[in-house]
């Protein structure tokens, strides 16, 4: 699955397998997934599929964080070992509330062993890029920054050191609806700006989904594996009218119908 790039893809699970009774029952299991590289432009990839069937423990393997009961992982053909580190942003907010807003996208820069003082226009123009130039010296705290700011500090944080890929797992899920949408526009927007990333995401909202990805993959209920891949096929760069087209709505209803078949194992 995935759409043609190089012969070394971004990301391959191979018979990926998850137990937490010894085997009595299985939360992933056969769970195979392979996303292409495609040099020069990168892909945003959307992971669907009902609450609990492991997308999140999907992400976390990706990420090094958790180790599967069995089968491999790989980054760019290399085994993922737990000692690599892939960039995520969490759903709840995880950020330093101690520290400003350039202090915290500097964070990861400082886990890459550079000075931020030798990075300030690097920082300056990330932040500029999430749209919180104006906030650069408030602390990163919900008393003085909304939600959605809040989100935008945690992805200019994981953008500041060049990710070749992006895990978000249901970032946009504790925001009200208008934030939503404008996070929405703010993220297709930053990720087309950053030209050759792979982003991979989770979230449970097909219309979010549509707009924003190349590729959605569907999980079925547990055990848990892909069971259907589909190629959005929507112009980029995406905009907000591009919702009250006849093809984003239709693309919408199809998955819609593709979540229904999944849920009652047809």
């Amino acid at each position: 699955m995935g759409a043609e790039g190089s012969a070394v893809p971004v990301v391959e699970l191979k018979g990926v397998n998850q137990t937490y009774d010894c085997g009595k029952s299985y939360v992933i299991k056969d769970f195979d997934l392979t996303i292409d590289d495609v040099p020069d432009r990168g892909q945003f990839v959307v992971l669907l599929g009902p609450s609990g069937c492991g997308k999140s423990t999907v992400l976390r393997y990706i990420s090094g964080l958790q180790e599967p009961t069995s089968g491999e992982i790989f980054m760019k053909g290399r085994k993922v070992d737990g000692h690599g580190h892939v960039p995520m942003v969490f759903q709840t907010y995880s950020n330093f509330g101690w520290l400003t807003v350039r202090d915290n996208v500097a964070v990861s820069l400082r886990y890459k062993g550079l000075n931020p003082k030798n990075e300030k226009d690097k920082i300056d123009r990330i932040v500029e890029l999430v749209g919180l130039k104006d906030h650069v010296d408030k602390y990163a705290q919900d008393t003085i920054l909304s939600g959605g700011q809040l989100q935008r500090v945690a992805i200019a944080r994981s953008l500041i050191s060049d990710p070749e890929t992006l895990l978000m797992d249901e970032p946009f899920g504790a925001l009200d609806i208008r934030t939503r949408l404008s996070m929405q526009l703010l993220l297709t927007s930053v990720w087309y700006a950053m030209n050759d990333m792979t982003i991979i995401m989770v979230t449970h909202d097909i219309s979010e989904a549509v707009f924003l990805a190349d590729y959605i993959y569907i999980m079925s209920p547990m055990p848990s594996k892909i069971v259907k891949g589909y190629h959005v096929g929507l112009p980029f760069p995406r905009v907000k009218e591009l919702k009250r087209t006849r093809e984003y709505i239709e693309t919408v209803e199809m998955l819609e119908d593709a979540m229904y078949t999944t849920a009652e194992g047809r």
